[in-house]
């Protein structure tokens, strides 16, 4: 294990945004610098997605890599009828109050069944207020694969239609996090020259190019009109605000819209490989608008797993050490040419920023209590003993 994490394993009890004694400097693979004992600051990791038969291994995972908080994105729907909001809320109480829930809403059955869908939107959100969610998950389905009314087209990202279900949502004070298009090399030819082709080998499914789908430039246009378009709702732009490539555009965006936020989930490869004192930067600049997450997949079994990205084979607990380790790494340390949490990802080696404990207390934790108004409990569960 790389000793920035030795003492990481035990969960201690402590406030949800308080400091716990742990170890966190590790080193370089082209460096042999002493360790340097610091707080082991807690963590909300704000993107992840727990099956309902996945609570007891989330637990363990929590504890052992040092996570006091899971947001659990992939809700699920309310009903009638029943869909998985239900049974998420109800894993999610059994938690022990580790594990908050963001709902989704039914776009294709709203369109299917309703003129005014992006009322019906609303009306479906409002419940999910009411059963318990905290915020709402916007996946990439929206503007890549929902069918639009017409059948021909899918779903625009700003349909202006949809506008009801979005200012509910600064209403009723709901965070949305919202995924907009993918990796731009997905829109590319899936040859040796495309820097993700281990990935899209693994899943052909996700190469977008020569497909009838709107360009990535026009998503992420469609994305910013719809950001601009509610300025009292809270958006939260997840992969690193949908633009993990150029980080000069994600600082436009977060200049130009105080209600945008964005956070990490993985998209630490991708950012790794940027030049570390521009990202560095970047993160002080910005300290109080960027959240933690990891895109993290938990269900029942360790074949379940997701860590960032799987390949064609089933995830092993040498792939979550990795994950976690260099995840870590990247935000507490200087390190240089280290191994990213997920390397199907891209084939290149990553520089780690070694922020300040100041900037680190509001990525892991103190942005997310402030942003969803949620701290977890803190200590081992009924569940996890």
């Amino acid at each position: 294990m790389w000793p920035a994490l030795a003492m990481v394993v035990a969960l201690v009890a402590g406030s949800a945004c308080g400091c716990r004694r742990s170890t966190s400097a590790g080193k370089s693979e082209a460096t042999t610098a002493k360790p340097t004992p610091r707080p082991r600051l807690p963590r909300i990791d704000v993107h992840t997605h727990v099956s309902p038969e996945g609570l007891e291994r989330a637990l363990v995972i929590m504890n052992q890599w040092g996570i006091d908080g899971m947001v659990n994105l992939s809700g699920g729907t309310p009903g009638p009828p029943k869909h998985r909001l239900e049974g998420q809320l109800e894993m999610a109480r059994a938690s022990g109050g580790r594990i908050a829930v963001f709902t989704n809403v039914s776009f294709v059955r709203a369109v299917r069944t309703r003129p005014d869908y992006g009322v019906a939107l609303a009306e479906e959100l409002r419940l999910a207020k009411e059963m318990g969610a905290i915020g709402l998950k916007i996946p990439k389905g929206l503007g890549l694969g929902y069918p639009a009314p017409d059948g021909e087209h899918v779903l625009a990202v700003d349909d202006p239609k949809l506008d009801p279900l979005f200012e509910e949502a600064g209403k009723l004070g709901m965070p949305v996090a919202i995924h907009t298009g993918d990796p731009k090399a997905f829109w590319l030819p899936p040859d040796a020259k495309n820097e993700r082709l281990d990935e899209l080998r693994a899943h052909p499914d996700w190469s977008f190019f020569g497909e009838p789908v709107p360009s990535w430039a026009e998503l992420y246009a469609q994305f910013e009109r719809r950001v601009a378009r509610h300025p009292r709702t809270t958006f939260i732009g997840v992969h690193f605000g949908n633009d993990p490539e150029d980080p000069d555009s994600v600082g436009r965006m977060l200049d130009k819209y105080p209600n945008f936020f964005i956070d990490t989930a993985a998209r630490v490869p991708e950012i790794g490989r940027h030049d570390a004192t521009k990202m560095r930067q970047f993160f002080e600049k910005y300290q109080d608008r960027i959240l933690f997450g990891t895109d993290l997949g938990v269900g029942p079994t360790q074949d379940d797993m997701m860590y960032g990205s799987n390949g064609s084979q089933a995830p092993t607990l040498d792939d979550e050490r990795r994950y976690f380790e260099s995840t870590w790494r990247y935000f507490e340390t200087r390190d240089r040419q280290f191994e990213s949490p997920t390397p199907i990802q891209g084939r290149w080696k990553i520089d780690g920023l070694g922020l300040s404990e100041a900037v680190l207390r509001k990525l892991y934790c103190e942005n997310a209590a402030r942003l969803l108004k949620w701290k977890p409990a803190v200590g081992p569960t009924a569940a996890a003993k």
